[in-house]
């Protein structure tokens, strides 16, 4: 891939931070990024929060990454549904993150005979709301699901994510939900439009293989993984795609900005 990056679209988690602590390097990146004038977005499948709610946690990690700098699969599955169909209505098993979202795309909220059925990041899955979307789903409704990570991180290991709850409903219902997020490259497709950038000059960080790099790689991005998060080096082999550049850390990407 030829020509000077210009655009930086970044993952959030184990790229710059790590359960609340900035990473090596991140205030220096997003520093640089400001003092250039460089377009670029701070990409997460978690759907929890809305991107003002983000922009506060990152603040007090140490950097500042304005709300509108900030893309999460749940502005991406907004962004899509309303563009397919636009006015719609939806039954939500989700948080604000995603409810905001929908909402100021002008999505209708229901139980009742819903156009989709959008499965979104929670910590309190409830079990009557996953029968409704069961119900839901086999009487037509159509499937979507915000991300496909089948486990989130918290304080005390692993806890069911999107894809776990989703695996449920669809072996219930013998529908596979669209996912929205990484590694789909429509979440990347969606990033770009918004800061008017190509994928010939956009670069994505990451530091997973199967969602971060897959889905730069796809869609058409030169790729950098950095060794703070998920993958490990000798993961990487383990993978039929590579990075562009595997680094230690995003503080070995500033002076590339």
């Amino acid at each position: 891939m030829s020509g000077e990056i210009e655009n930086w679209l970044t993952d959030m988690d184990g790229v710059l931070v790590h359960e609340g602590i900035a990473l090596p390097g991140a205030a220096d990146f997003i520093a640089r990024l400001t003092e250039l004038d460089r377009p670029y977005l701070v990409l997460t499948n978690n759907s929890i929060y809305t991107p003002r709610d983000l922009s506060a946690r990152m603040a007090t990690s140490g950097f500042t990454v304005p709300e509108e700098r900030i893309w999460t699969s749940a502005l991406a599955t907004a962004t899509f549904v309303s563009q397919q169909m636009p006015g719609g209505s939806a039954y939500v098993i989700g948080e604000a993150g995603l409810t905001t979202a929908l909402h100021e795309r002008g999505y209708i909220l229901t139980d009742t005979d819903p156009d989709y059925v959008i499965l979104g990041e929670t910590r309190t899955y409830s079990f009557s709301a996953i029968t409704r979307a069961i119900r839901l789903i086999r009487d037509g409704a159509r499937f979507i699901a915000t991300n496909p990570d089948p486990t989130g991180p918290s304080s005390e290991g692993p806890l069911p994510a999107t894809g776990a709850v989703a695996a449920m409903i669809t072996k219930a219902t013998g529908r596979n939900p669209y996912f929205i997020g990484k590694p789909n490259p429509v979440m990347i497709r969606a990033a770009l439009n918004r800061i008017n950038a190509h994928s010939e000059n956009t670069a994505m960080v990451g530091d997973r293989m199967d969602t971060d790099i897959l889905a730069g790689m796809e869609a058409g991005l030169r790729t950098y993984l950095v060794l703070t998060g998920s993958t490990t080096e000798a993961e990487v082999e383990k993978y039929p795609f590579r990075p562009s550049e595997v680094r230690a850390s995003i503080a070995d990407l500033v002076d590339l900005v």
